[in-house]
Order: structure tokens, then sequence, then C-alpha cells
């Protein structure tokens, strides 16, 4: 195959996968937003539990399915990943309680530079000028649009250093894993999400009547809200899956830069739906700054030379992408009928 052909199927995998994300993305928060706003749901990490029995549930099928093969990941390495990741939803729920919203948006574009950090510290990558400079825009943009009010405490400050570390540490993890381990995306999915289900749902519960002062068992299950928490765990199996996908095809920082353009999107989609409240010349402003950091990132980060060779030290982690190209590709075909009959 010719090497532009190489590379244009390469970049219609990567926008695939990247717009597979961006959709289960957006379609979980609008979706956990009814669920809690209208349903009163307020167990955050508990129903992030069930994301992840549901995530184990379907990586169990797709193995008999014949889809994921047979991986090893050392139990060590199993356990820090947990231990990040665990850390990143116990820590960003426990700062958007004792942070002002500001602050917990500001503590959230402060996970960029951290992960940029620890590519640079582990990776050795070497950013070029106009890589670092669209990151600033497009912080500043997501800064312009979603921060308003800013005050910190010493615990909100505390809460929100261990979410954002733990956060990027373990966006970083997925992506070093499959590499060194030479796994797919479904393989690691695999490892991960029983580990993650089991220990949520078993400190869920008091972690959130910590946060909330609410039972799970004294809440009132009616049929509706069962209806959405049931769809909202169908869709974050999208969303976890296409998280591993995209960070393993990408890097950390390209996750998180492009993740903005979901903030941007959930802004447009909360207008849209929830009523116009909030908009003004301000936000369309720092949106249009962001999209054009974004693009930026996207040009300078695409040329030949900008960051190092870091996936030269994996090799294997080439045919495992591929892998996770035809597993995506066979699935799509086999699930086509059932999404479009739910559409």
């Amino acid at each position: 195959m010719a090497p532009s052909s190489k590379a244009d199927k390469k970049a219609a995998v990567d926008a695939a996968a990247w717009m597979f994300n961006v959709v289960t993305s957006v379609g979980i928060i609008i979706v956990n937003k009814a669920l809690m706003a209208t349903y009163g749901f307020s167990f955050a990490t508990t129903l992030t539990g069930l994301h992840f029995a549901t995530t184990t549930l379907m990586t169990a099928v797709l193995r008999w399915l014949g889809y994921i093969q047979a991986s090893h990941l050392p139990f060590k390495e199993l356990l820090k990943f947990v231990l990040f990741a665990n850390f990143s939803i116990v820590g960003m729920n426990v700062s958007l309680m004792w942070n002002s919203v500001g602050f917990y948006q500001i503590a959230k574009l402060s996970m960029i530079p951290v992960s940029c950090l620890l590519e640079v510290v582990f990776d050795k990558i070497r950013y070029s000028r106009d890589t670092k400079l669209s990151i600033l825009v497009v912080l500043l943009g997501v800064a312009v649009c979603t921060v308003t009010d800013v005050s910190v405490n010493t615990r909100g400050f505390l809460a929100a250093f261990i979410a954002v570390w733990s956060t990027s540490l373990q966006q970083y993890y997925v992506h070093f894993l499959q590499r060194k381990y030479s796994l797919s995306s479904f393989n690691l999915l695999g490892h991960t999400a029983p580990a993650q289900a089991a220990s949520l749902l078993l400190l869920g519960p008091f972690l959130d009547y910590w946060l909330t002062n609410k039972r799970i068992d004294a809440y009132d299950f009616t049929i509706p809200s069962v209806v959405f928490m049931v769809i909202s765990c169908t869709i974050a199996v999208g969303t976890n899956l296409s998280q591993f996908i995209c960070i393993g095809r990408f890097t950390a920082v390209s996750f998180q830069v492009l993740g903005h353009m979901k903030t941007i999107l959930v802004l447009i989609l909360g207008f849209l739906f929830f009523g116009k409240e909030g908009l003004n010349i301000q936000v369309v402003i720092g949106m249009i700054i962001a999209v054009f950091g974004m693009i930026w990132y996207g040009n300078a980060s695409s040329k030949p030379g900008v960051k190092n060779d870091a996936a030269i030290q994996f090799p294997e982690a080439v045919s495992k992408s591929m892998e996770d190209h035809q597993n995506l590709l066979r699935l799509t075909t086999r699930f086509e009928p059932l999404c479009w009959s739910l559409a």
C-alpha cells in the first residue's frame, strides 16, 4: 500500500475513533445530567461502578465471541492503574463538591500541563513551539468560556491536586501499558474493568454517603430512573472503550487537548436543550478561541518531528492498534442495525 494511502487510512481511523469518543462522552454527560437533576440520583461513584460492571460484561461477551484474545498484565501494574483511576474518579467528585465551579474548571485545565510534564519526563517527548502555543490557546479559550467565580480553600485545593495528578497518571498509564505489554484497547479494558467495577461497587455507596449524606438503599427507584441508569451504563461501555482506543492511538496530552472539544459541545448542547441562560459574548469568544487552538494543535502536532518517536520503543503496539481497528469495524458492522433501530 502506498504511504499516502496508509496515511489517509490512519487519519480516517483516528477521526472515527475520536468521533466515537466525542459522541459517547457527550451522550453520557447529557443522560447523567438528566438522571441526577430530574430523578435525584446523586450517587456518582456507585454509578461509575455500575458503568465498569457493564463494561466487564461487554468484555466477557467479546472474549467469548473471539474478539478479545488472551493476554497478560502483571498484577502490580493492574493495581497501580486501578489506584490511579479510582483516585481520579473520587478526586474529581470531591473536588467538584469542595471547590467553586471556577476553580474546578481551572483544575481540569491544569491536567494538560501535567500530562505534558509526564510525557517529557518519562517518554522524553519534545514539543515544538507551535504545539506549546496552540495548547496555551486552547487553555485560554476554554478558561474564557467556563471559568467564572474562582474561590479556593485548603481541602478543596488538596482534592483538586489529587484529582489532577491521578487523572493525568491514569491516562498516561493507558498509553504506557498498551505499548509496554502489547495490549489492544480491548485487552486492557478486559483487565482493568473488572477490578474497577469490584472496587467502586464495594466502596462507592460509602463514598457517596460521605459526599451527599444520602444512602443508595433509601433511593426511590422508579422505572424512568432505572431506564436512564441502563442507558447511562450502555453508553459508558462505548465511552470507556473509546477512551482507551484514543489514548492508545494518540497520547494523553492529545486526548486532553481534543477532549476540550467535548467541553465546547456540551456547552452548546446545554444551551440548545436546557435554555440559553449563561450564553453571552464571553462564552462565544471563548469557544471560538478554543476551537482555533484545537485546529492549530492538530496541525502542529501532525508535522513530522514534532514529537519524539516514543512509539518505536514498543513496535508490537502497531499490530495491536490495527487489532483495535479491525475489532471496531467488526463490531460496528454487527451492531449497526441495532444502533439505527434505537436512533
